[in-house]
């Protein structure tokens, strides 16, 4: 590529693009890298218990299992013999109601429940209030998602992190667990519900009814096909354990969030670590359960994974190898006090076996006679010593050697199993917190290389930027503004580079990231309040000199796109300047209080609570009006074309077709979940997809061929410009600008089908904030320097992407709009509208850019020479590219940096790790948004190319 008199040379297309192609894969192989090495599946015992189970274990021994070939019922036998517990039960129900908070039933705070849930359920009041059962407020670990909450209940193990994506795609479950174990035994099970029982145990059960977890538009459906088969299974004489998975009340929260009567967060949905998703209900009906005194309403704490043990010794089978669960002590009232001891100890001797795989050199042997001090607690002592003080001092006083067995010392006997009982519990909850966060042995030097190719990929990016600003492609309105500034930084620039280093020093913060929404609120909204204080200023400098004039003479020479083409007198051009920055001003504003995002002010109310209280009738209206705006919107941009074709004509046609069924699906999407999902919105929303994937493509491919590359009658040009260069360049703009308004108009109306409902209006609004931003930037392109412009655009894209309600924690993602238009669930297809529904503001931006390219980028094309289209490709999309991939490299390899330091911080799974989900999630969107501006760009330049050169030659 030439370079220009007197300026240096900068990289070539062709070296650009390859030296960016192979940072782009080094950022992907150290990411994957880094994912592999830092989430991997959690290691766990391979095997089931047995009868080694009931022994004491020896230090490095493994045991064999054999017993387990026996036949179930001498199975059945040889368990009740060494356990020394009889069975309590034979037979269990196991009833799950999804989305069932333990607030509902067991009240908060020590504070019964409302007086409307206790009327909701009055026989289960009853059996509380009469003692004969036993609440639990159970809190489950995140994440807090179906698969991994029911493998921690009858395994009592919690999975690794990564357990929630695999939610999505359910594989057999071959852990040791307790319904296996029941099957070991000879029980026949039966399941109905959730079929995501079924995928964990595909050949365990008797009979078997399931139905999709998923597809949350279903709100009946899916109980009463649990229900139509209750008489039925309670007079049936042939089964063990019946499990009941009830999902009408998650799907209902989903819908209609938490003022549904739903055990979630306001948005209704759940994944995280909050309260309201964590504190799940465990309420037992029977008489082990059963005393004569209790207080119902008591905080009676306990852990999810307590279910897997309790009941596996509650009916007499071995308890799951990685359980980490503590038997509960309430369910034990029918047990003597001995065989209360004797489970405490069970439970114990399976710690055992799981502490001496974490920790190789703790031994059992070395703690049963070894003699605890009770002042030990002062000093410092190592995992190894104060588990061994602690199960020395419970088997100590479980069979004290000193202890008569005599009748006149039954007083002493008591006291001691109660502080036996007491030392067991101080024991198992210890060494229970301590398996739970127990840090898996990461490799350590594969996350350092993995690290170390993200950091050279970042480096290489920085490189290129730093040779494209400082080289030829800068164009010459860059370097007469640099020149005009005697190369000082400006203070927008000055303040995106400290805003850059403020976001990245505040990924170190677990509150900061938590709260990562006002970081993006104030660097965007400062930044635009500089460029109202830059424009200002311009408008005060120009209205009393006659550089106005000279300037808007100079932009009509060369200039061919769209929104600066119009006739502007100067004062018309300044206020239209200033009026753009204060609606994205305003715009901001109002995002910024439309949602209470993040975690510690999450409670406060906000525009979204507001309206989410309001009457239907008003946030049905709020759509319309959304939906009416945007299509009018797309109209008047594409009369800035003035078009006279048929194609133009039927793509308008298209989006207001497209407008219409938005509009038609808002007006019968009433939301009422006492009635199934009416398939007559399914229909609509298919409808809009075909429509749209056809225009859009319609338009890609024809937009380019559309515009003419030649013209008899060519437009007055300034002195020494080419004019047939101006046609040819009026034509690849005319046609990126229309290919980007159809790609921004049809996605902002699939966001406004597929969103809640209260997120009508903050999608409109970042549509307007892009559109603004595009017709600011063209009024004056010298004011601000067209790298400020492009990272500006993007920060819309983030503040937006938290304007709509997007936080860093799982439980923000919108599942019911990933349903829409699916008759039935697809985990690829609702797992794109998912991504789409979650990233869809900065998305819409990467499309605007598309528009932005077409307004801005090919001005400083000048010389003949400059016309090839590997030329007018450089000045198209390299920076539009380039600066969304180093910022998001900047993002991504300082955060990893950050998790792999926080990698044993408190948070690191409910916080850090979340996080860098989302950060692996918004590189795939950035891969997405560049390969769109550059395919679009690349299309439209090789057809203008080609006609170009067909042409040239007929006319030879």
């Amino acid at each position: 590529m030439a370079a220009a008199a007197g300026g240096r040379a900068s990289p070539s297309c062709a070296a650009v693009s390859g030296c960016t192609m192979a940072a782009v894969l080094l950022q992907v192989a150290g990411l994957s890298m880094f994912l592999y090495g830092f989430f991997p599946v959690k290691p766990t015992l391979p095997g089931f218990s047995g009868a080694e189970s009931y022994r004491m274990p020896s230090c490095g021994s493994a045991g064999d299992g054999e017993e387990r070939a026996l036949p179930p019922d001498q199975l059945r036998s040889l368990y009740r013999e060494l356990s020394e517990i009889p069975p309590v039960y034979d037979r269990l129900v196991l009833m799950v109601i999804d989305g069932l908070p333990a607030e509902f039933v067991l009240g908060r705070g020590g504070k019964p429940p409302s007086k409307e849930m206790m009327e909701s359920m009055p026989y289960t009041q009853s059996l509380i209030a009469g003692c004969k059962a036993a609440g639990y407020h159970a809190k489950a670990a995140p994440p807090t998602v179906t698969m991994p909450r029911l493998k921690a209940m009858v395994s009592g193990a919690i999975g690794g992190f990564l357990d929630v994506a695999f939610n999505f795609n359910t594989q057999a479950f071959l852990d040791d667990n307790l319904l296996d174990q029941l099957h070991m035994i000879g029980y026949k099970l039966v399941m109905l519900g959730d079929e995501t029982w079924i995928k964990l145990f595909p050949k365990l059960f008797w009979r078997q009814d399931g139905v999709s977890s998923f597809y949350v538009k279903d709100t009946v459906e899916v109980d009463f096909n649990v229900s139509r088969h209750l008489e039925f299974e309670f007079s049936a004489k042939d089964w063990n354990v019946l499990i009941l998975h009830y999902l009408g009340l998650d799907h209902v929260g989903h819908i209609g969030g938490r003022q549904s009567d739903h055990g979630m967060t306001e948005g209704g949905n759940h994944g995280g670590s909050s309260y309201e998703e964590t504190d799940s209900l465990a309420l037992f009906i029977g008489h082990s359960v059963q005393s004569s005194y209790c207080s119902p309403y008591d905080q009676n704490e306990a852990l999810q994974v307590d279910l897997a043990p309790t009941l596996s010794l509650l009916f007499g089978t071995p308890i799951p190898k990685n359980n980490i669960g503590v038997v509960l002590p309430g369910l034990l009232n029918s047990l003597t006090d001995k065989q209360k001891l004797r489970t405490l100890e069970l439970n114990s001797l399976q710690f055992l076996r799981l502490l001496q795989t974490q920790l190789p050199a703790f031994c059992s042997e070395d703690c049963i006679d070894a003699k605890y001090d009770l002042g030990i607690d002062k000093f410092p002592e190592s995992v190894e010593k104060k588990l061994c003080r602690l199960l020395s001092k419970a088997f100590d006083f479980h069979r004290p050697s000193h202890l008569h067995q005599r009748s006149n010392f039954k007083s002493i006997e008591d006291g001691y199993n109660k502080t036996a009982v007491d030392a067991y519990y101080e024991f198992l909850r210890y060494a229970s917190e301590w398996l739970s966060h127990r840090a898996t042995n990461k490799p350590f030097n594969l996350l350092v290389s993995a690290i170390s190719l993200m950091i050279v990929s970042c480096l290489f990016l920085m490189g290129i930027v730093s040779c494209l600003l400082k080289g030829k492609s800068l164009g010459q309105f860059e370097r007469r503004c640099e020149w005009k500034l005697d190369n000082h930084w400006q203070l927008d620039e000055v303040f995106i580079i400290m805003g850059i280093f403020l976001y990245v020093s505040s990924l170190g913060s677990s509150s900061f990231v938590e709260e990562e929404q006002y970081t993006w609120h104030y660097l965007t909204s400062t930044l635009y309040l500089i460029f109202l204080f830059k424009t200002t200023q311009s408008v005060l400098r120009e209205s009393n000199s006659a550089v106005a004039q000279t300037k808007g003479e100079h932009f009509h020479g060369n200039n061919s796109s769209c929104f600066t083409s119009c006739k502007l007198i100067p004062s018309k051009r300044e206020g239209y300047k200033l009026c753009t920055i204060l609606i994205i001003l305003v715009s901001g504003r109002i995002l910024r209080a439309w949602h209470q995002g993040g975690v510690n002010w999450v409670h406060f109310p906000d525009i979204s609570k507001s309206l989410a209280q309001a009457d239907s009738s008003v946030v049905k209206a709020l759509q319309i009006i959304s939906v009416l705006a945007v299509v009018v919107l797309f109209s008047i941009s594409l009369l800035l074309l003035r078009p006279r074709k048929m194609n133009i004509l039927a793509v308008w046609l298209s989006h207001l077709l497209c407008g219409i069924l938005v509009v038609l699906h808002i007006w019968q999407s009433q939301i009422n979940t006492s009635l199934p999902t009416k398939h007559s919105t399914t229909s609509i929303a298919q409808i809009f997809y075909v429509i749209a994937s056809t225009s859009l493509t319609f338009i890609f491919v024809a937009s380019p061929w559309i515009f003419p590359i030649h013209s008899m009658v060519a437009e007055p040009t300034s002195s020494g410009s080419n004019p047939e260069m101006a046609i040819h360049l009026q034509g690849i703009n005319h046609s990126m600008f229309l290919t980007g308004i159809t790609y921004a108009a049809f996605w902002c109306l699939l966001q406004l089908l597929l969103q809640q409902p209260i997120n009508a209006i903050p999608v409109l609004l970042i549509f307007l904030q892009m559109i603004s931003s595009i017709i600011h930037f063209s009024l004056d392109k010298s004011l601000h320097k067209k790298w400020v412009q492009i990272v500006a655009m993007q920060l819309l894209g983030l503040s937006g992407h938290f304007g709509i309600g997007n936080t860093n924690n799982l439980a923000s993602i919108d599942v019911a709009g990933a349903f829409i238009g699916i008759s039935s669930y697809s985990t690829v297809l609702s797992g794109i509208l998912m991504f789409i529904i979650t990233y869809g503001s900065p998305l819409l931006l990467y499309l605007g850019m598309v528009i932005y390219t077409s307004v801005i980028s090919t001005d400083d094309i000048s010389a003949p020479y400059q016309l090839k289209w590997s030329c007018i490709l450089d000045k198209m999309i390299t920076l539009p590219c380039l600066l969304p991939l180093l910022m998001n490299s900047i993002a991504l390899t300082s955060y990893t940096i950050v998790l792999l330091l926080m990698r044993n911080h408190l948070f690191v799974w409910s916080v850090f790790s979340p996080k860098y989900l989302y950060v692996c999630a918004a590189t795939v969107c950035t891969y997405a948004g560049v390969f769109v501006i550059a395919m679009t760009a690349v299309y439209t330049c090789t057809v203008f190319s080609y006609r170009m050169r067909n042409y040239r030659d007929k006319s030879i």
